[in-house]
């Protein structure tokens, strides 16, 4: 038992840790197809990924899952809202990563850890040790380094953060696995994202199939960015504690961090720095204070 109990653990790390690095770097990916306006993007990833997760569902085996949630009304309701959570944080991160906002993008994953701290604390009645308390507080003293760092309100960066910690949480609480929760999640958004095609289309203004092929397949491509670093996450936080998570994800925005201040240029200040140095302190401090706690037990 204890075995089992191991090995889903490491597998609950790997898995979390494969989605926020494929996160972590999205930004390069997105700024390839950024000709197109970002609801078209969020438009597209929602079709492929649905051809996608539709095609892994059938060779999985797990289409009666998919099929059995239309016959629960709560469960059906709660994708539905973990839908337009998902949908938003797509569309505000895409935007942000192509009109010189990443760095504020990444500020928000940096806050999205707290966000689901506190969500772990309030519903689901996690508790942190000492040791953890202090890495948190440190992690949040530079988050709010930052925000006052900023000479506007940084509605971005909150806006991923609450979305994404929503999201979270509402995945944690629906009995589904990631990849028929995802599919319908997916075909939940289909018609509203089709919709939107065909118009851009009727109007002359849809990007896809104006460019060229390879461009083309590069938008098809999302359908990876999506679902693979979802299932991943979803299947990490049916596993892991909400606040292992949380903190775990900063993979996620230091890869964005880099990526907004080395390839993208964006300005990179003293308060930067000193969040930079905060958050990963506390990180270090909460891993040691996880290992004393495993060598404990």
């Amino acid at each position: 038992m204890i075995d089992i109990r191991i090995d889903s653990r490491r597998a609950g790390i790997f898995a979390a840790t494969g989605a926020f690095l494929i996160w972590g770097f999205s930004p390069i990916y997105y700024r390839a197809v950024g000709v197109a306006p970002a609801l078209e993007i969020v438009a597209h990833r929602v079709i492929w990924s649905l051809v996608f997760t539709l095609l892994l569902v059938g060779l999985s085996g797990q289409l009666k899952q998919v099929l059995s949630i239309f016959r629960d009304v709560r469960v059906l309701g709660t994708l539905l809202l973990s839908s337009l959570l998902v949908s938003a944080n797509w569309l505000a991160f895409i935007w942000a990563v192509n009109n010189e906002r990443a760095l504020e993008a990444s500020m928000g994953y940096f806050v999205f850890p707290i966000v689901m701290v506190a969500l772990g604390g309030i519903f689901l009645k996690e508790r942190l040790s000492v040791g953890q308390l202090v890495a948190l507080l440190l992690v949040v003293l530079g988050v709010i380094n930052l925000l006052f760092g900023y000479s506007q309100f940084p509605w971005i960066a909150l806006l991923l953060a609450g979305s994404m910690g929503c999201y979270g949480l509402v995945r944690k609480t629906v009995a589904v696995e990631a990849l028929p929760g995802l599919t319908m999640e997916c075909l939940l958004l289909s018609p509203v994202a089709l919709g939107y095609l065909i118009i851009l289309y009727a109007n002359g203004e849809l990007v896809f199939g104006s460019i060229s092929p390879g461009f083309d397949l590069l938008l098809a491509c999302s359908a990876l960015m999506t679902a693979l670093p979802l299932i991943l996450f979803t299947a990490a936080t049916r596993i892991l504690r909400l606040g292992t998570v949380g903190l775990l994800q900063y993979l996620n925005p230091t890869c964005q961090f880099l990526l907004a201040v080395l390839l993208f240029r964006e300005p990179f200040t003293q308060a930067h720095w000193i969040t930079f140095l905060l958050i990963w302190s506390g990180l270090v401090l909460f891993t040691l204070d996880s290992r004393k706690g495993r060598s404990a037990n």
